[in-house]
């Protein structure tokens, strides 16, 4: 069975960034599971797997405009100390969470001073390429509750 529209695709991958450094990876852990076509996952990646079939290996080089999109400058932030409300000193490469008008909204520390903490609330691949090296595991039709509900 290939991969198609409203299928459930099972594939391992490896990320990396366009100088071959790993970004992450679920070799030895869980694989992905998703439901093909809904878009949970970057689009040039869902594209590459189309048509795909279990035990099928590849590469493929994803441009920031189908990844993780274009780098955002307005997410990158200065914030005063006063108004963070953190239990613990915050540290460079630190993840917290920002409230926003649009709901909440992860950031990452990227500097530390007196009176101001740096985040940058961009995905760490946003406006670059990554090159993803995939496994697929598995292919099989999803289940009524699935197309209704998603992969919960």
């Amino acid at each position: 069975m290939e991969i198609a529209n409203r299928r459930v695709g099972t594939v391992h991958f490896t990320l990396r960034d366009e100088q071959g450094a790993e970004i992450t990876s679920t070799r030895g852990h869980q694989p992905l599971v998703y439901l093909h076509g809904t878009g949970s996952i970057a689009a040039g990646l869902e594209q590459a797997l189309e048509g795909r079939a279990a035990g099928d290996r590849f590469t493929v080089t994803v441009p920031p405009e189908q990844g993780f999109g274009p780098r955002h400058e307005a997410l990158v932030q200065s914030v005063a100390r006063d108004v963070l409300d953190a239990r613990s000193e915050p540290v460079v490469g630190q993840k917290l969470q920002a409230q926003t008008a649009r709901g909440p909204l992860d950031v990452v520390v990227t500097a530390v001073e007196a009176d101001a903490i740096h985040v940058d609330g961009n995905h760490p691949l946003a406006g670059r390429p990554f090159v993803a090296d995939v496994e697929v595991v598995d292919v099989r039709l999803a289940t009524p509750e699935e197309l209704q509900f998603g992969l919960g």
